[in-house]
C-alpha cells in the first residue's frame, strides 16, 4: 500500500510513511480500491489458451487503467480513482473464460485478426454474449462495488456523441478500451479514438499524445509494482506511429 501511494499515481510532494496518513490522506475509499484490485488479481489464473498471454493482458489493462484516471480527472470527474479500479478489471472475465473453455477462446483470440476485430465482436457474434457482460456477473457476484459491475459491462461500446446518453464514466471506460492491445501490429482504432477523445474533449482539451505520455510515465513506475514488465511499445509511440501512417496515406485510400 505504501509503495502504491508514494508512486507518481498520488504525486504527494513528500513520502507517506505509513497507512494510517495514506488513509487520512486519500480516504478509506481509495485504499479500499487498491486492496480490492489487488486482491482481485491475485485470483485470476493464467490460462494456456493458444496465444492467449495474461500477463500481456494485464499490462493493456494497467495502462487503460492509468488513462481512464487521467481522463476522469482532466474531466472533473469525482470518482477517477474509482475509474481506474473499474477500467484495471474491464477484461477481468478473459483469463477465466480462456480457462474453462480454451477450445472456443483460441478461435475467438485468432478471430480478432491482430485487433482488426474487437474480442467482444467475436464473442457476440457466436455467443450471444461478451466478456464484459461476463465480467459484470463476475463484479456482482464477488460483492464488488455496484458500480464497477455496470462500468464493466459497459466498456465495449463506444462513446456516445451524446454524453446525456451515458455517464460520465462510461463513455470514459469505452475511450479506454480503444487503447491498442501491445500485442497487436497496428492501432487499428486510432483514427475513431481520435474522434471520440476530442468529442469527450473538445477542441480545447489536451492532446492525446500529451496525455498519453503522462500515462506512460506513470505506467513507467507503477507497472513494476504490480510485478509487470516495463518493456515495449508505449501508448505514446503507438500513437505517433499512428499518426505518421495516417499522414502518409494517400487521399482516397480506404483504411
Amino acid at each position: 500500500v505504501l509503495r502504491f501511494v508514494n508512486s507518481s499515481y498520488f504525486g504527494f510532494p513528500g513520502k507517506i510513511a505509513s497507512v494510517q496518513q495514506a488513509i487520512t490522506l486519500l480516504g478509506m475509499k481509495t485504499i479500499k480500491n487498491f486492496v480490492l484490485w489487488s486482491a482481485v488479481f491475485s485470483l485470476i489464473p493464467s490460462p494456456k489458451s493458444g496465444p492467449f498471454d495474461v500477463k500481456g493482458l494485464w499490462r493493456d489493462s494497467l495502462r487503460r487503467a492509468l488513462f481512464a484516471r487521467e481522463l476522469g480527472r482532466i474531466l472533473g470527474a469525482s470518482d477517477s480513482d474509482e475509474l481506474f479500479a473499474a477500467a484495471l478489471l474491464q477484461d477481468m472475465a478473459v483469463p477465466l473464460l480462456a480457462k474453462e473453455v480454451p477450445e472456443i477462446y483460441v478461435k475467438f483470440l485468432a478471430a480478432r485478426d491482430g485487433g482488426r476485430r474487437r474480442l467482444s465482436t467475436v464473442e457476440k457474434a457466436v455467443c450471444r454474449w461478451t466478456h464484459a457482460e461476463a465480467g459484470g456477473m463476475m463484479a456482482r457476484q464477488w460483492n464488488l462495488p455496484a458500480r464497477f459491475g455496470r462500468l464493466i459491462e459497459q466498456h465495449v461500446i463506444p462513446p456516445s456523441e451524446d454524453l446525456g446518453e451515458r455517464e460520465l464514466g462510461e463513455a470514459v471506460m469505452g475511450l479506454s478500451a480503444m487503447l491498442p492491445a501491445g500485442s497487436d501490429g497496428s492501432w487499428h482504432e486510432w483514427q475513431i479514438f481520435q474522434q471520440w477523445y476530442r468529442n469527450l474533449l473538445g477542441d480545447d482539451g489536451p492532446e492525446p499524445a500529451a496525455v498519453l505520455r503522462d500515462v506512460d510515465e506513470m505506467y513507467a513506475e507503477l507497472a513494476p509494482l504490480l510485478k509487470m514488465s516495463t518493456g515495449g511499445k508505449t501508448l505514446a509511440e503507438w500513437y505517433e506511429d499512428s499518426a505518421a501512417g495516417a499522414r502518409e496515406q494517400p487521399v482516397g485510400t480506404p483504411n
